[in-house]
């Protein structure tokens, strides 16, 4: 497995999953989303699993100072996720061609 974890150091469920995959023995990479974004392949391996409305967190203060809610646009969607990371909805955990977002060991544990 090579597990990636796409969130914040302040993040509880990003927390949740780290010791989720520690617990048992399974390596991983934090990736914190204040000092990195996604890129642009990374984003688009994600959104292969998860839709893109799955990733955007409508709770964050960015959402509403982009108005988020009233872009329809895919392609500004996206390009807004690129440049602004705290709009994402963590935490993102990745294994390979699978993602997933927030926390869910129900799925993880198929990934064993």
């Amino acid at each position: 497995m090579n597990i990636q974890i796409f969130g914040t150091k302040k993040c509880f469920d990003t927390k949740k999953a780290e010791r989720y995959f520690k617990e048992r023995n399974i390596k991983f990479q934090f990736i914190d989303l204040n000092e990195k974004a996604l890129s642009k392949g990374e984003l688009q391996s994600v959104k292969s699993t998860v839709s893109l409305n799955e990733l955007i967190n409508k709770d964050a203060k960015e959402y509403k100072t982009l108005k988020l809610d009233q872009i329809r646009g895919v392609e500004i969607r996206e390009e807004l996720l690129l440049t602004h990371p705290k709009l994402y909805k963590t935490p993102i955990v990745r294994n390979g061609r699978k993602a997933t977002v927030g926390y869910q060991p129900e799925v993880w544990k198929e990934w064993e």
